[in-house]
């Protein structure tokens, strides 16, 4: 089938409502803490605006701004997440932007848009604007303003990254893309499914040219899990290196080590603090890596693509953005071989613990890895737009082989092909 006759056919399917199960949020018993702020600008993206603010809110507090991915809502990544639930227990404010079907039929941020990404214009001055309220509202400390997301939220999130490095102190992107890559459907669905290596002063130069800033850079994290099948694996490493050139760091990791039983990458600056990390999340799929089992203090739902991995991203980039200080770290003991250190700072030995080691886990970081998450079905890519869902599929159905043609029909709708 060629790609117009696929375009086509995807185009007559009736869109996708609530797939991940976590959309209803809100309207169950449980309520939503999650408060809707209908004034807040000019709204050129035409997004909704959620927030939750804890009731001991730290002084000069902190702002994460969370994004969902496609199918989600701000509530339902909220519930599965559980940021404000960190919130609330470290005392920050959150921001929680919210798509809506008549921007993207499946509630993807359109990352790849041209006029959605760029600075004051589209999504990304609308999420730009809900920063202004929530700083204004809540006398929000202007150093501590961070952003993630997954998905298509985590492509998002690097969008903001790039367009906002003056706003923005750190990010994390969960199973997302480099920014810049894509600037209409073929190239985002080339970059999703392929991720084409670029050279390192490319990729960085498309941060440089989405604003007049000269730095320095926010600082990074990143979440992917060695198994998806949605976002290409290999986008983290396309990530990494961009951010690592906007750094002036080195491709090979400083130190390398495990974390929870997953392989974590740490690049540290001049002055030892970790500027970029990169955890491969062993066996999972597309989703937000959870940690709700075995763990004295679980963070998040399991759902669709949203997945226990045996490890709390959450927590962790909370930890990575240095909102979880007043909880004593407990001592771990690292598997890490320090590869290469900055020249004006101390080479760390083997015991030194990296920056977001999980507090959950007393004893050592090397832990035996996780049985993995079951995988979503691959009818489920990161834009679906009509097929059913279906719950998780065994670790051994994973090992089965694809039907291309129907992998390629389906892949044409990660794009966000209909508004």
């Amino acid at each position: 089938m060629s790609l117009a006759k696929n375009v086509e056919f995807l185009r007559h399917f009736p869109k996708l409502n609530a797939f991940n199960g976590l959309a209803g949020y809100g309207r169950s018993a449980v309520p939503s803490p999650l408060v809707e702020i209908n004034d807040f600008g000019s709204n050129p993206g035409a997004l909704r605006m959620f927030s939750f603010v804890p009731e001991h809110l730290s002084p000069a507090p902190a702002l994460v701004v969370v994004l969902h991915g496609c199918g989600q809502t701000a509530a339902g990544y909220d519930l599965g997440t559980g940021w404000s639930t960190l919130a609330e227990r470290y005392g920050f404010a959150l921001l929680m932007p919210e798509q809506q079907a008549s921007n993207n039929a499946n509630t993807c941020f359109n990352w790849f848009n041209p006029e959605d990404i760029a600075r004051d214009g589209g999504e990304a001055g609308s999420i730009r604007q809900m920063i202004a309220r929530m700083v204004g509202d809540h006398k929000i400390d202007s150093r501590r303003i961070y952003v993630t997301g997954l998905s298509a939220g985590g492509a998002m999130t690097q969008v903001m990254l790039a367009t906002y490095p003056d706003v923005l102190a750190g990010g994390a992107v969960i199973a997302g893309l480099p920014f810049g890559i894509a600037s209409n459907v073929s190239e985002a669905l080339n970059g999703m499914m392929q991720s084409p290596s670029r050279p390192a002063s490319e990729l960085g130069d498309l941060v440089r040219n989405a604003s007049d800033h000269k730095g320095p850079w926010p600082k990074l994290s990143v979440w992917h899990g060695s198994a998806d099948r949605t976002v290409n694996p290999a986008n983290a490493d396309e990530i990494v290196k961009q951010w690592l050139d906007l750094h002036g760091l080195p491709h090979e990791p400083m130190s390398s080590g495990e974390v929870d039983g997953h392989p974590r990458d740490v690049w540290w600056n001049a002055d030892g603090e970790t500027i970029v990390e990169s955890y491969t999340i062993t066996d999972m799929a597309h989703g937000t890596p959870l940690g709700i089992s075995g763990s004295d203090e679980p963070y998040g739902v399991e759902g669709a693509f949203l997945i226990e991995a045996g490890i709390s991203s959450s927590y962790h980039i909370a930890n990575f953005f240095g909102l979880t200080e007043r909880i004593r770290q407990p001592k771990v003991e690292i598997k890490a071989s320090p590869k290469e250190a900055p020249k004006v700072a101390p080479k760390p030995t083997a015991k030194a613990a990296p920056t977001g080691v999980s507090r959950e886990r007393a004893g050592t970081i090397a832990m035996t890895v996780p049985v993995p998450a079951p995988e979503p079905d691959l009818a489920t890519v990161l834009w679906p737009r009509a097929t059913p869902v279906h719950h998780a599929k065994s670790k051994a159905s994973q090992r089965r082989g694809i039907d291309v043609g129907a992998v390629i029909t389906r892949a044409l709708t990660a794009a966000g092909l209909m508004k």
